[in-house]
């Protein structure tokens, strides 16, 4: 898009669906590298993803070519088929319906890229529960208990 400039930083978070569903720790990395490929395949930036095993988290660079829904429905499902495809976890593997976005100014970049980084280190000392909802509550988000994620704590 000629003539056009913007600087958007977009921290998604989203979560698998099913308490059998979790990705075990040895492809969770053949995960972020795929779903890498699928974010830059979409014109967008890969700043930083962690796949946890009932979670993940990307930062990204947001181009103004595609609606951000859009970007996260088209990651969540050609993932969730190459999870299936790959046997990377259960056969039935989902990522539960809904995600949450959330936007930071260039400043905040190093120190949110340090924070989805150390997630392994981040949940010894709180659940994927206790963290979501404190980033709903960080940004001053209203929202409904019984449309969150279902949590496997």
């Amino acid at each position: 898009m000629a003539n056009t400039y913007t600087q958007i930083h977009i921290h998604i978070v989203f979560a698998v669906k099913g308490k059998t569903n979790r990705i075990p720790p040895e492809n969770t990395d053949r995960v972020s590298k795929y779903i890498t490929g699928i974010v830059q395949e979409k014109g967008q930036k890969m700043i930083v993803i962690k796949c946890m095993h009932d979670h993940l988290h990307l930062l990204i660079g947001q181009r103004p070519n595609i609606a951000l829904s859009d970007l996260v429905r088209d990651i969540k499902s050609c993932s969730s088929a190459f999870i299936k495809r790959e046997h990377l976890a259960s056969q039935s593997f989902s990522w539960q319906e809904g995600f949450g976005a959330f936007s930071y100014a260039k400043s905040d970049i190093p120190v949110v890229a340090r924070y989805i980084e150390n997630q392994e280190e981040h949940h010894k000392r709180r659940s994927f529960r206790e963290e979501y909802l404190n980033i709903l509550r960080k940004f001053e988000i209203d929202y409904d208990p019984q449309y969150v994620f279902e949590w496997y704590d």
